[in-house]
């Protein structure tokens, strides 16, 4: 039993990041499914894979709250939480063999460090790598469906709040919607990771009659 292990949703500034395992008997069970890494899918073909994915194979997935992630962010901690979520997704599968998608710039302190906190009963070998969402098939499986969920996800966050875009930084969609909400609302929509340096940006320079009299 072999599992690979992928996040979505890492960079944006609005939105969960989402963990996702999926394991498999062999490599070979996921070859000619045309499975790869989901950022070179189109958003049609991603979900029909994530389909046949969770019908075929066992899967565990994690979301991780903009909260949450504010709560690591604010610690200079981002990696620990990425590792962290992966050692529990793992350790629900239970495998052989986790390869890793690295979230360290260091892979094999990443690994170890995953290794030595995993809770399940086999004494998993875990392989980290950069990019193994473009190396390894069932890390690319795992890859599908963390953007798959996470884009679920971001569907129910903008039937809540509004269409925002992506929720990446880069979005001037994105950037736009998060300016006019706090100059409507005077704070940041749900689902916003405060801890951005993108808010400090974009948030309006507050002069001495914003605070008012009962404020000093």
């Amino acid at each position: 039993m072999i599992c690979g292990v992928d996040e979505a949703g890492k960079g944006p500034v609005l939105g969960p990041l989402v963990v996702a395992a999926v394991a498999v008997k062999n490599a070979t069970q996921i070859e000619n499914l045309g499975i790869k890494d989901s950022k070179l899918l189109n958003p049609k073909k991603r979900k029909e894979l994530a389909k046949l994915i969770k019908e075929k194979y066992d899967y565990a997935v994690e979301v991780i709250e903009a909260e949450t992630v504010d709560i690591y962010r604010r610690k200079n901690k981002l990696n620990e939480l990425n590792r962290e979520a992966f050692e529990r997704v793992i350790s629900k599968l239970n495998p052989n063999i986790a390869y890793v998608d690295a979230a360290d710039v260091n892979e094999d302190r990443f690994g170890k460090q995953i290794k030595e906190k995993l809770t399940n009963e086999k004494d998993t070998d875990v392989i980290s790598m950069h990019k193994a969402d473009a190396k390894i098939g069932v890390v690319a499986a795992a890859s599908i469906i963390a953007k798959e969920t996470r884009e679920g996800e971001i569907k129910k966050l903008k039937a809540e709040i509004g269409d925002f875009g992506s929720g990446y930084p880069s979005d001037e969609r994105t950037i736009k919607f998060l300016k006019t909400f706090y100059a409507d609302n005077n704070r940041w929509p749900t689902g916003t990771r405060k801890s951005w340096k993108t808010l400090e940006r974009i948030r309006p320079v507050k002069t001495l009659d914003d605070f008012g009299e009962n404020n000093d």
